[in-house]
């Protein structure tokens, strides 16, 4: 899998362009005074999301993929509920709140359908995947004696 195959990946082209309408359309009706909180915590989620989707695809073994998609929807869960505190709090219009949840609930729909998907293809189950480790007995470490005289033959 290349970067170049990315943008061919649906899932995550919607949650890009997902997270490019969160700084867009949700960040600006957040007050000033949330830009070191709300603002930063919404920022942070929604680029997460599609950072984790690109991660987990470039990894070799469909685990390590699964565990970063994993990742991605809960930073998609952590998006909805900072949306729904905005909204509680005034600073969401009801309009763009109800549009966004709709997005976000239908992207973590095919989210899920990814990651069975991933699950059930096994891509790269011959590999070992990096939260797994390769133990190999250490070779001592051997070094001259400088002092030592070469033995003669």
């Amino acid at each position: 899998m290349t970067v170049m195959n990315l943008d061919k990946l649906d899932v995550w082209v919607r949650a890009k362009d997902f997270a490019v309408v969160v700084y867009k359309e949700v960040v600006p009706h957040l007050p000033a005074d949330e830009k070191w909180n709300l603002t930063s915590q919404l920022k942070r989620a929604a680029q997460s999301i599609p950072a984790n989707i690109a991660e987990g695809h470039g990894r070799f073994h469909y685990l390590d993929n699964v565990r970063f998609c994993y990742i991605a929807r809960g930073s998609l869960t952590e998006i909805q509920s900072h949306m729904a505190f905005a909204n509680e709090l005034g600073y969401l219009p009801d309009e763009i709140y109800k549009r966004m949840t709709v997005q976000a609930e239908s992207i973590g729909k095919q989210l899920n359908n990814y990651i069975a998907y991933l699950k059930r293809s096994k891509q790269g189950e011959k590999e070992v995947p990096s939260a797994y480790t390769i133990r190999e007995e250490p070779e001592p470490y051997i070094f001259d004696d400088p002092t030592e005289e070469p033995p003669s033959h």
